[in-house]
């Protein structure tokens, strides 16, 4: 029985790890993230689009102006990457890999995919690789 849109199913960690309704529940969950994320997009496109056609008067209005163009773009850079991932998530539900650590092959956990559904690292192995980072840093 796969996760309807709309209900209430929440996986549970009684049943099996990634079985069909988790899959469908956090396939849903990833698409309908990444349609919110593309209607920011747009909106925001609109949106530079708009202020484009509007002419600010003095230099720090325009400052002021361009100063949030740039925001929103380097934002919308992070959302775009994000949607990168959430499709990376969703060919790795049709492959059979989603759920599982890309590093150790194991389990990452329910209540990790619920707080990062695009998550590749169990939170052992993200920590693991967050300390050698440090370490490199700190190496400079």
């Amino acid at each position: 029985m796969a996760a309807e849109p709309g209900s209430d199913y929440v996986p549970s960690p009684d049943e099996d790890y990634m079985n069909d309704r988790q899959l469908a529940y956090f396939r849903n969950k990833l698409i309908a993230w990444r349609e919110s994320l593309l209607e920011e997009a747009q909106g925001t496109l609109e949106g530079l689009r708009d202020s484009a056609h509007h002419e600010v008067g003095d230099d720090v209005d325009r400052a002021t102006r361009e100063a949030d163009q740039a925001l929103e773009l380097r934002t919308r850079d992070r959302c775009r990457k994000l949607v990168i991932k959430i499709d990376q998530a969703l060919a790795r539900i049709e492959d059979g890999s989603y759920g599982y650590c890309e590093e150790t092959g194991e389990p990452i956990g329910l209540a990790r995919l619920e707080a990062r559904p695009v998550a590749t690292l169990s939170v052992e192995a993200q920590e693991r690789r967050e300390i050698k980072e440090r370490q490199q840093l700190n190496a400079y």
